[in-house]
C-alpha cells in the first residue's frame, strides 16, 4: 500500500506543504489527503479587506491541486488519535475516520477571547472567511451611520480599523488597546501610523483593557463604557484545542511542541506547521503566529517529511524575521524592519511604496500555494526502505 500522508488545514502552511509534497514525492509511493473546512484557499491576511466590503479573488482548492493527485476532503476535523493514527472528520452531518502513516497538522488558529465575557455572543472577528463575511453583513446593515469599535492593538487590529475607516467613511471607528498604539514601532514608523489614524478619523483609547463585551459596546477595566454598533475582537490568536486533546505534547498555548525539523517531540510521525506549532526561532524565542511563520515552518516540515521518507539529507530553513508589514488601507502601509531580537530598527518603508510592497508579498504568497515547487527541480523522489531511512536521514 502507498504511504498515507494526511495534511490537516489548507491555509498558507498546509496548502503549500501539500502541493510541495505531491510534486516532490513519487505518486506510486504516497497517497496524500488534504482535509480543510472550506473548499477554497483563504487569504487570511486579506480578511479585513473582505470584511470592509471588498471582493477578493477566489482560489478553489480543487483547482489549486489539479494535476497533483491530492485527495481533497472538505470537512471539519473533530479529533485526532495519535496512538491509533486516525483523524475524525465531519462532513454534512456524516462522520468518518481517516487513517494515516504521516500527519502534517496545520489547522491554524482562531481568536483568543482571553476569557472576556461576551466575546463569543456579541463580538465580530476576521480570523476566518465566514466570520469576516458576518462582519461585512453587519457593516452593510449600518450603512453610512454607526460606530465600530475595534478591540486590540496588534497588526490585525490596526489593519481592521484602518480598512473599515477608509472603505466606509460614514462610520465612526474607534480602537481600544490595552497598551500604547504602535508602541513597538520605530521612530519613523510610529508617527506615520498616528498620522494615518488622524487622517482616517479613528479615535484611539490607549491603556484601555476591555473586561466585557455587550451588544451595545464594551466595558473597560476602569468602568468606561465604549458604545458601539459593532465590536470587532482583534486581541490576539489562540490555537484549536484538538492538538492538546489528541495526546500530542503541547505548550501552555496549546501549540504542538516540535523539534527543529517540525516533528512532534512526543509522536515523530506527526509534523506541525503554521500557527499550530511551538518552535524556537533563531533568536531563542518562540515564533509568533503569522504568515511568515507559516512559510518557514511549512518549508521545514516538507523538507523533514521528504527526508525522513526517502533518506535524503534534510536542509534547515532559517527561522528568522526581517520585518513586519502593516496595511493602513489600500494606499498606505508600513514595513517595519526588525533586528535579530525582533526589535524595531529605525528604518521603515512607509506610504504607497510600502502598500505596493505588501500587495506584492501577498500575491507571491498566494501564487506559491498553487505553484509550491516553482523554480525547483521537477524530479520526484522515491521512498526509501526503513533501513535506508534510518542510516541516511540527517535530523540535526
Amino acid at each position: 500500500m502507498p504511504h498515507r500522508i494526511i495534511v490537516l488545514g489548507a491555509g498558507y502552511a498546509g496548502a503549500y506543504a501539500a502541493g510541495n509534497l505531491a510534486r516532490r514525492l513519487h505518486p506510486d509511493d504516497v497517497e496524500i489527503t488534504v482535509v480543510n473546512a472550506e473548499p477554497d484557499f483563504v487569504e487570511r491576511l486579506r480578511m479585513h479587506q473582505l470584511a470592509a466590503g471588498q471582493d477578493l479573488r477566489r482560489y478553489e482548492l480543487k483547482e489549486v491541486f489539479t494535476g497533483t493527485g491530492i485527495n481533497l476532503r472538505v470537512a471539519h476535523v473533530t479529533a485526532v488519535d495519535v496512538e491509533q493514527r486516525t483523524v475524525t472528520v465531519t462532513d454534512g452531518g456524516e462522520t468518518d475516520r481517516l487513517e494515516y502513516d504521516t500527519l502534517l497538522y496545520a489547522l491554524g488558529s482562531t481568536i483568543a477571547d482571553h476569557g472576556v465575557p461576551g466575546v463569543d455572543e456579541h463580538a465580530f472577528h476576521v480570523a476566518t472567511k465566514p466570520s469576516a463575511l458576518r462582519l461585512r453583513r453587519r457593516l452593510n446593515e449600518l450603512g453610512e451611520r454607526g460606530t465600530v469599535l475595534v478591540v486590540g492593538g496588534n497588526l490585525t487590529a490596526i489593519e481592521v480599523a484602518t480598512e473599515i475607516a477608509e472603505s466606509r467613511p460614514g462610520l465612526d471607528v474607534t480602537l481600544a488597546t490595552s497598551g500604547e498604539l504602535g508602541g513597538w514601532l520605530g521612530p519613523k514608523a510610529r508617527p506615520h501610523l498616528l498620522r494615518a489614524f488622524d487622517r482616517l478619523g479613528i479615535k484611539v483609547h490607549e491603556h484601555a483593557t476591555v473586561d466585557r463585551v455587550e451588544s451595545t459596546g464594551a466595558i473597560t477595566a476602569d468602568g468606561t463604557r465604549l458604545a458601539a454598533d459593532a465590536t470587532v475582537w482583534a486581541a490576539g490568536f489562540a490555537v484549536h484545542p484538538i492538538a492538546a486533546a489528541s495526546g500530542l505534547e503541547v505548550a501552555e498555548t496549546g501549540q504542538i511542541l516540535v523539534d527543529r525539523m517540525m516533528r512532534s517531540v512526543s509522536h515523530p510521525s506527526v509534523y506541525a506547521a503554521g500557527d499550530s506549532v511551538h518552535v524556537i526561532g533563531e533568536n531563542g524565542r518562540p515564533l509568533p503566529m503569522s504568515c511568515a511563520s507559516a512559510g518557514y515552518t511549512g518549508i521545514q516540515a516538507v523538507a523533514a517529511i521528504i527526508g525522513d521518507l526517502t533518506g535524503r539529507k534534510i536542509a534547515k530553513t532559517s527561522l528568522s524575521y526581517v520585518g513586519n508589514h502593516i496595511s493602513l488601507g489600500r494606499q498606505d502601509a508600513i514595513f517595519q524592519a526588525v533586528d535579530g531580537d525582533v526589535r524595531s530598527k529605525s528604518w521603515a518603508l512607509r506610504g504607497r511604496a510600502a502598500a505596493r510592497f505588501k500587495s506584492f508579498i501577498l500575491r507571491t504568497a498566494a501564487y506559491g500555494v498553487g505553484h509550491p515547487t516553482f523554480g525547483m527541480p521537477t524530479r520526484r523522489h522515491r521512498l526509501a526502505t526503513a533501513s535506508t531511512r534510518s542510516t541516511k536521514a540527517v535530523t540535526a
